[in-house]
Parts: C-alpha cells; structure tokens; sequence
C-alpha cells in the first residue's frame, strides 16, 4: 500500500513538472512574441535594383509604412502590391534588417514580346505577365505573338487563353521562360500559334524552329543553341528551318535554297 501512494505521488509530481516546463515554455514564446511586436518597427524602407520605376515609387507601391512592425509584414502581400502597381517588376526579394530597416530587392521585366489585338499592343514579358500596352504602331520592332486570342487582357494580369486552347497557353508559358533562362528571349522575331499540332518560333531574322506543343523546351533550346553555335554546320550568311518535332536527340536542319 505504502508503495502505491508512494508511486502515485511520484506519478503526480512528474505531471505537474511537465506541465510547469510547458508553462515556462508558453511564457518565453509569449516574451519573444511580444519583443518582436513592440520593438521591431520599421524606421527604413530600401529598395534596390529598380530602373524603370524610382525608388520611391517601389517603397510607395509596397504599402508598407513607417512604425508597421517588421516581423507581422506579410511578404506575400507585399510583393503581389508592388507587381500589381509596378508590373515591370518581375522578381522581388523583402528582407528585414534589424532592428527597424525593410529591404526591398527587385528584378525588372528586360525583354517583352507583344500580342496585338485590336490594334492594342498588349506587352508580355517571361512570365507570361501583362507589363503594358502600346499602340500597334508603337509595338512596331518587338517579337510578337501570334495566332491567339488572349481573354480580357489587363495591365498587370496574366495571359489567358480560352479553355480549349490550355495546351497552347502552357506551352507558350513554358517556351517564354526557358527562352529566357536560356539567355535567348532578346532574339525572338515571333511566336506562332495558329497551327494546331506545332508551334513555330521565328528566331534572330533567319531562322523558322518547328516545336511541338508539350516539349522540353529545356531540352530543345540547348540543342538549338549547340547547333546555332556549331559554325561547321551552321553558316553566318545561312537561313533556314529548323524541325525539332522529331525525336528528343535528333534536330533537323533544313537550309533555304536560293
């Protein structure tokens, strides 16, 4: 008998030292949640890697103010204001400072192609983001996009094509941004569309490249690019097609016959 009080008490008293050590714990989170909150305010608010847009204008467009406490900011948040306000900007990193500075690290839209419609130049950028609009008379010189139709287009939203046209819509999006990792976006004359089993990209004023739809653009553009790079095979003075609907490790150069 004298065991099991014994015990008991044992038991009792490994219960409540459990619960004193989370009560501490709770205490301490509590401590440092209420630190963070009282103290760490904004006092300085940077931004960096802007060209088009001041300064001034990313901080503004941020919504961030003066005394907003620098841990509750929501970065999500943030960035979706500065996009949608600054639609050039491409990329943006915010990191805090402490005690009190917001820094604001933005990557601007270089490279644009455009989608004309209605006489209306609709600017898109890699991502597949509305950046402007022009005229059709201003958009003159820029690669353009062709052989779609894009729904209820707005600055600062993103392409959209109609449902049935999903699998072109993905893999413009696909072929925009590998075109750009690939350091080879500046060299587009234009993107077409309009054929329902291969997409046609017309490359640096000599060159037509046959895709299909789907593809590893990945894959194809760096063995486009090996061949452009190979002078053995491909001439500075040459012109010609290339048919990368084929198999995945075989690209087919056909050159125009004068």
């Amino acid at each position: 008998m004298a065991r099991r009080r014994g015990s008991s008490r044992r038991h009792r008293r490994g219960r409540f030292a459990f619960f004193y050590k989370l009560l501490a714990i709770l205490l301490i989170c509590g401590a440092v949640v209420l630190a963070m909150t009282l103290f760490f305010r904004v006092d300085t608010i940077l931004a960096r890697g802007q060209a088009r847009y001041s300064a001034e204008e990313v901080c503004e467009a941020s919504g961030v103010k003066t005394g907003d406490n620098l841990y509750l900011l929501n970065k999500y948040d943030v960035s979706n204001r500065i996009r949608t306000a600054l639609p050039y900007i491409e990329d943006i990193r915010i990191h805090r400072k402490l005690p009190d500075t917001l820094i604001i690290e933005v990557t601007e839209c270089s490279q644009t192609l455009c989608v004309v419609q209605e006489g209306i130049a609709w600017m898109v950028s890699s991502r597949g983001q509305i950046v402007d609009q022009k005229s059709a008379e201003e958009a003159e010189g820029f690669g353009t996009i062709s052989g779609c139709e894009l729904l209820s287009p707005s600055v600062g939203t993103k392409i959209a094509l109609a449902t049935e046209y999903s699998l072109q819509e993905e893999s413009l999006l696909s072929l925009l941004e590998e075109l750009y990792n690939a350091g080879m976006l500046e060299q587009v004359d234009g993107i077409r569309l309009d054929d329902p089993v291969t997409l046609y990209l017309d490359y640096d004023g000599r060159f037509t490249v046959k895709l299909p739809y789907g593809a590893d653009y990945e894959f194809k553009l760096r063995a486009l690019r090996s061949y452009l790079e190979d002078t053995g095979v491909i001439q500075d003075n040459m012109t010609g097609t290339f048919d990368m609907q084929t198999d995945e490790d075989q690209t087919y150069f056909k050159p125009n016959v004068r």
